[in-house]
């Protein structure tokens, strides 16, 4: 049971994570020369292409895209006012466009982007076919959508605290996605942090497909759930256990990428 994949749980998860986010938690989890290996296929080859970050957060995956794309020309979106907030501390990310909106009901036209990028988001989707499916409508012809994010942990007590805290897809769910979309031309790319043992297949994937001509098997227009409505007396008891649960489950992720990140440092000392 995935307790942090609720959107209303994972707004008010990044309410308070947010705070500490790029400080503590990024540098363990998504490092700058991750993002480099994550963000080459998406082909982001000429400074003039409208680019979408969905998930944007704090914009760490957005400094990447205005690396080689005109920030004016990104828009970022995010469900979390707070972390989009925290946006604004990154200023090659002042001229971005900063949307509030759902992965799963992109507040666009069809057609609108020549790139899709989305990086450590889809964690978070109840629904992750409904949202890449979304970005198929989004693209113009010829557009390509990037994903990033994790795989499922190969050991059992990975295993069992990824499941309990948010969505870890296997390498074929990834594919199977893009491909009932109707995205062509499939590709991806692996990367990990420097603890990690397992190797990047084990870590992280980054899948891009191309829009192809053909409607994916979107199911039209959804409706956004709002993630920070107001609660019935049950909902909160509800909520608030599955907050408490799934946010500590996420937690032990922590201390032990804390642990493996001092050992390989402390590795790489003993080498020199």
């Amino acid at each position: 049971m995935r307790l942090i994949q609720h959107k209303r749980e994972a707004y008010w998860f990044y309410r308070f994570l947010s705070l500490g986010y790029d400080r503590w938690i990024n540098p363990l989890f998504w490092t700058p020369a991750m993002r480099g290996v994550a963000l080459t296929p998406a082909r982001l080859d000429d400074r003039a292409l409208s680019v979408l970050d969905v998930g944007a957060g704090t914009g760490f995956t957005t400094e990447g895209i205005v690396e080689r794309i005109d920030a004016a020309n990104v828009t970022m979106l995010d469900q979390s006012p707070h972390q989009l907030a925290r946006s604004h501390r990154r200023p090659a990310l002042t001229a971005c466009r900063r949307v509030r909106g759902d992965a799963e009901a992109l507040p666009f036209p069809d057609a609108s982007f020549d790139r899709y990028v989305s990086a450590g988001s889809i964690e978070y989707w109840p629904d992750p076919a409904r949202a890449i499916a979304e970005a198929h409508r989004v693209l113009r012809p010829g557009g390509i959508a990037l994903v990033a994010g994790p795989l499922r942990p190969r050991h059992p007590v990975g295993r069992l605290l990824a499941d309990t805290w948010m969505l870890f897809p296997e390498d074929e769910q990834y594919r199977a996605w893009f491909a009932a979309a109707g995205f062509v031309e499939v590709s991806a790319a692996y990367a990990a942090p420097a603890w990690h043992r397992g190797g990047p297949a084990s870590y992280g994937i980054a899948i891009a497909g191309m829009r192809g001509e053909a409607v994916g098997a979107s199911a039209g227009a959804p409706t956004a759930e709002p993630s920070d409505a107001p609660l019935t007396g049950r909902e909160r008891l509800l909520f608030a256990g599955r907050f408490v649960a799934g946010s500590a489950a996420g937690a032990a992720f922590v201390p032990i990428a804390a642990a493996l990140a001092a050992r390989e440092r402390l590795a790489r000392r003993r080498r020199r």
